[in-house]
């Protein structure tokens, strides 16, 4: 088993395809009083689909890994910003990395995402190349 991955930082070669904001909900917060580790996932999966919409695609896609470094709590009051970065595509998948900031505060940085997203076809039930028209968006 390799060692467990504790991202720094979002690699210089990732390049920023969608930024989002969220309010935190009250019930987005656990026992502890900061939100949720499991929330954190959420946030990633919304500011994804953001993305696919605002690139007129629907859900054609699945997480094959994901990974969270959980640097700060994230308390409520709050209000996000969530980044989505995507790394040089492969031929099906694409590394994806994310940052969640605090949105009235750059320099907070409560969280630092990464994973692996494939292109699927959901009623084959495989794998699928990149689309083209996706892979244009995404070429260096």
């Amino acid at each position: 088993m390799k060692d467990p991955v504790y991202l720094e930082a979002i690699p210089d070669s990732a390049r920023l395809v969608q930024t989002s904001e969220y309010v935190i909900r009250w019930s987005d917060m656990d026992a502890f009083g900061h939100v949720n580790n499991a929330k954190y996932f959420t946030y990633f999966e919304q500011v994804r689909v953001d993305w696919l919409r605002s690139i007129g695609t629907e859900h054609s896609i699945v997480v094959a890994t994901l990974g969270c470094t959980f640097l700060r709590a994230i308390i409520y009051p709050a209000t996000i910003k969530v980044s989505y970065y995507l790394g040089s595509p492969g031929r099906k998948s694409v590394d994806s990395y994310y940052a969640i900031h605090d949105a009235n505060d750059a320099s907070i940085v409560y969280t630092l995402g990464h994973g692996t997203v494939v292109w699927f076809d959901h009623d084959a039930g495989k794998s699928i190349e990149i689309p083209a028209h996706i892979r244009e968006l995404l070429a260096d």
